[in-house]
Order: C-alpha cells, then sequence, then structure tokens
C-alpha cells in the first residue's frame, strides 16, 4: 500500500474527528469553526496532497540517494531499535525544520499555510503548504547518513505528521505530567499563536522535550489568551494566493533593494526582515495585538450549498486522484491535478466576496477554554 493510500483510508477518520469535535463545541457553546475558514483549510490540505503525489517521489528520490552512496551504515529494518530509534530522529530533526520554517523567510514562504486560519480547529491540522518539499527534504539528510533505510524514513514520516493531526484542538485542556513531554493541544495552540509571550515558540512534532532542550519552550497561559492566525494575515481564501504570498513579498523586496547583499537577506533572514532602504519606502504597520481583525466576510446561503457541493465533488475526486496516482501517466497526473486545483480555486471564488462588497473585518475573540 502507498503512502498516499494510507492518506484515502484515513480521510473518513480526519472527518469524524472534525464532526465531532464540531458537536462537542456546539453543546459547550465553544464552536471553532466557520464554513469558509474550514473550507479554505481542506482546501489547502487537497492541494497540499495534490503537490506530494509530485514532491513525495522528489523527495524519496534525494533521501535514496543519499542513503545509497553515502550512509555510514546500513540499518536492519527488521530490529524495533531501529524503528524507535528512526522515529525519534525524525522527530528531532523535523524540530529543527520547524524551527528553521520560523525563522527563515524563504521556509517561512512555505510554512505559512499552515498558520494562516485565524481559527484552531482539527480543520487546521490538515492545512498543509504545497512547497515545502522543495527545501524541506534537507533537514532529514542525516539520517540517510545514520542508515535508516528509505521505507523505514517513509514509515516513521507518516508516524510523525499523523500524531499532529490531534493536537489541533481548542476543545482539550492541559493534560499535566503529558504536556511536559509530548506536543499537546495546549503546548500546540501556543505555537499557533501570535501573541508576542508566544511567538515562535513550541516546534516539537511529537515530543516536546527538544523545546525544552534548546530554549524555545512556552507554557500556555490562560491570563493571556491566544489569538491565532499570522502577524501578515492573508484576508483571502484563495488556496493559489494562500501558498504565494509570502514568495511574492519575498520577490518584491529582493527585486526593490538597490544592496546586492540585501537582495539574498531578505529569504535568509527571520519573517518581517527588511533591507532599509524598502522598508523606507514602501513601510508596513507596526504589529498591534489590539488592532488584530479577523477575516470573516457573510457567506450567503448559496454560495455555501455550491462551495460545500463542490468540494465533496473534489474530495472524492482526490481519493481516486491518490487511490491510482500511482498507476496513471504523468499526462494523466497532470491533468487531474489541474482539474483538482481548478475546482479549489472555484471553492475559494464561492467563499471570497468581490472586493467592492467585502464588509469590515471582524474583531477576533479568542476562544475561551
Amino acid at each position: 500500500m502507498t503512502g498516499a493510500q494510507v492518506i484515502v483510508l484515513a480521510m473518513p477518520v480526519f472527518l469524524l474527528a472534525m464532526a465531532l469535535e464540531f458537536a462537542v463545541g456546539v453543546v459547550r457553546r465553544r464552536n471553532t469553526y466557520r464554513l469558509n475558514d474550514t473550507l479554505g483549510s481542506l482546501g489547502l490540505g487537497v492541494m497540499s496532497q495534490v503537490a506530494d503525489a509530485f514532491g513525495t517521489l522528489f523527495k524519496v528520490a534525494m533521501y535514496t540517494l543519499v542513503f545509497q552512496h553515502l550512509a555510514l551504515f546500513e540499518l536492519s529494518p527488521s530490529s524495533p531499535w531501529v524503528w524507535l530509534g528512526a522515529l525519534l530522529g525524525y522527530d528531532f530533526c523535523y524540530y529543527w525544520l520547524h524551527r528553521a520554517g520560523h525563522r527563515v523567510g524563504v521556509l517561512w514562504a512555505a510554512h505559512v499555510v499552515h498558520h494562516q486560519s485565524e481559527d484552531y480547529n482539527l480543520g487546521t491540522a490538515l492545512r498543509q503548504t504545497s512547497s515545502g518539499f522543495l527545501l524541506g527534504w534537507i533537514f532529514y539528510l542525516p539520517l540517510a547518513v545514520a542508515g535508516v533505510p528509505p521505507l523505514v524514513f517513509g514509515v516513521v514520516a507518516l508516524i510523525d505528521l499523523l500524531y499532529q493531526f490531534w493536537v489541533h484542538t481548542q476543545q482539550v485542556g492541559k493534560l499535566g505530567w503529558f504536556d511536559r513531554w509530548f506536543c499537546s493541544p495546549s503546548n500546540h495552540r501556543a505555537h499557533h499563536a501570535v501573541n508576542d509571550r508566544y511567538l515562535d515558540r513550541n516546534y516539537g512534532g511529537i515530543l516536546i522535550i527538544w523545546d525544552r532542550l534548546f530554549g524555545s519552550f512556552v507554557e500556555e497561559d490562560d491570563r493571556d489568551p491566544v489569538v491565532y492566525g499570522t502577524r501578515a494575515p492573508l484576508r483571502s481564501f484563495n488556496p493559489l494566493w494562500a501558498n504565494l504570498q509570502v514568495y511574492r513579498d519575498l520577490w518584491l523586496d529582493s527585486w526593490r533593494t538597490r544592496a546586492w547583499a540585501d537582495k539574498l537577506r531578505v529569504w535568509l533572514k527571520p519573517p518581517g526582515w527588511r533591507p532599509a532602504d524598502v522598508a523606507a519606502r514602501w513601510p508596513k504597520p507596526a504589529f498591534d495585538l489590539a488592532a488584530v481583525q479577523r477575516f470573516d466576510p457573510p457567506l450567503p446561503a448559496r454560495a455555501a450549498w455550491l462551495a460545500g457541493a463542490l468540494f465533496v465533488a473534489t474530495l472524492a475526486g482526490l481519493g481516486l486522484f491518490l487511490w491510482h496516482v500511482h498507476r496513471l501517466s504523468l499526462a494523466e497526473q497532470l491533468l487531474g491535478s489541474a482539474a483538482l486545483v481548478a475546482a479549489l480555486w472555484g471553492i475559494g471564488h464561492l467563499t471570497q466576496p468581490r472586493p467592492a462588497a467585502a464588509p469590515a473585518p471582524q474583531p477576533t475573540r479568542p476562544v475561551t477554554r
């Protein structure tokens, strides 16, 4: 069974878990879902799976190449200790990739997609980038050099990814001792915050001990309720724009600056860094938490039904595509991908008001747990 087919089998589980979370939120009167934002997050998840149909081949090829030619050992996949060590090693490498994704501009341009939602729920977990495969594979090459076989690497990567689904919820409070060792809902809520207290913290995938060891841990504090999103908000439900926004901003700053060194620094410096000459000519307002406003345009009933129906059809199409993608020709893969992306663009268009009709944004009110 391929990794893509595993994702297809997991899709009903994801949707059932989201339905349960929604029901719990309604009963508690702490609903964390909005249709427009949820469709946006799920659409980006669909697009990421379409991209992975091509990106996974690239990542596996690079990993296998290093494993075959540079591995110091060749560890046996029959040993349970190899699997456990590989999972720990993968989680360690993921920590540094995730940390770099918040501290290096070009890596943030890919990772930002996961943080753009101004809600926080299990749907947010599925909101993934379509361009992370371009550079993310580099951080896992130490495992190839250490002799972790590609099969073992692929399986532990899937385990690490699937674990992180459940921590994206506001319906589970603090968990005591578990929070001290593992990435948990409380720890990961803090990670998704734009508040000064929480910014760029809690990068762990399965284990939170990496953050405690390397000084990036912060505990969620009820006295400082989490505000979700990014400091340069997307303000759109267009999945293509969600993936391109920060790349476009980096390219513009790199093009506009006169200093050749700054043309490179733009891509390598932390998010928000801008060359002095560019910042002077094209200033941006400073971030103000008190002024944060949620992007929540009204969604007419007809548009909601159309967007929902189109998404159901798109999800069915994704399932068929992923189940059979390894048997399709390149032309068929490209055609299927284009059809799915076009459908996702249509969903975004239905949930996105025309500029003249866009209402004033609503204040963000953190959900009280």
